[in-house]
């Protein structure tokens, strides 16, 4: 198993704290054809696919009911 899953992110798509939203449909590709299975704490890997790339570890957002990654 990688120690670090890499997705693609958007990094635009953000809530309010900063943290990245994971429902693009590239981020949900990724994540289904990894077999990624998220969890609070989870750290991965965050690629916009134009060059940068970052770690993050990713959260559940209670408010907005979706998967979330903050950056490191």
């Amino acid at each position: 198993m990688n120690p670090f899953y890499k997705i693609f992110v958007d990094f635009n798509n953000a809530d309010k704290s900063g943290r990245v939203r994971l429902i693009t449909k590239g981020t949900l590709d990724d994540i289904k054809n990894q077999n990624i299975h998220l969890y609070s704490g989870l750290t991965i890997l965050l690629d916009d696919n134009e060059g940068f790339v970052t770690t993050g570890v990713v959260e559940y957002s209670e408010e907005e009911k979706i998967w979330v990654a903050i950056i490191d």
